[in-house]
């Protein structure tokens, strides 16, 4: 029972926001889908898929970070709680992205267009999905789970962003070395 409780209350904890967290909820007010409603009060700036967030990144001349998950996928989780709950992390993304998150439950169709992308470009294509994409809607860089923190040999949220960011500078590239994908909601 004592253990039970324990567990309970540890699982409850991980639901609060961190310390950092913005007092204004996101972009992500309203919506209908689990693993969205789990990030209305994360400090980073979410969006929904869909034009508003494709114009905000043609008016700051900013790559979009999408990030795709369902409630049901542990990493997800632990990346939300590990990188996106986290300070920092979300003032960096908020300051050079455009940040859109989606549900791989409530929408099937356009996650199995992110995975072809991702696929073609020979980038992990599993949950959490991290795919970074130009204002013009081309997927040129992606992962999957990205720890806070350098494990092994596996990068870092902010080692992987950083490159993104660099990447994103070289537009003759992306257009080489890019998918384009469908844009409309």
């Amino acid at each position: 029972m004592r253990q039970n409780l324990l567990l309970l209350l540890v699982g409850m904890m991980s639901m609060v926001p961190a310390a950092g967290a913005q007092a204004n909820a996101n972009h992500l007010q309203g919506q209908e889908s689990a693993y969205l409603k789990r990030a209305v009060s994360q400090p980073v700036d979410w969006y929904p898929w869909g034009k508003l967030a494709f114009e905000r990144a043609k008016a700051l001349n900013r790559p979009i970070l999408l990030d795709v998950g369902a409630v049901w996928c542990p990493w997800c989780g632990l990346m939300d709680r590990d990188t996106y709950t986290n300070g920092a992390a979300a003032d960096f993304i908020n300051q050079h992205f455009v940040p859109v998150k989606v549900d791989f439950d409530a929408s099937p169709e356009l996650v199995a267009q992110f995975q072809r992308a991702q696929a073609v470009l020979n980038l992990p294509a599993g949950l959490p999905l991290t795919s970074f994409i130009t204002p013009d809607g081309k997927l040129y860089f992606g992962a999957g789970y990205l720890p806070a923190e350098h494990k092994g040999d596996k990068p870092s949220f902010r080692e992987v962003a950083d490159e993104a960011l660099a990447r994103f500078t070289e537009r003759s590239k992306i257009e080489e070395e890019s998918f384009q994908l469908e844009v409309r909601k």
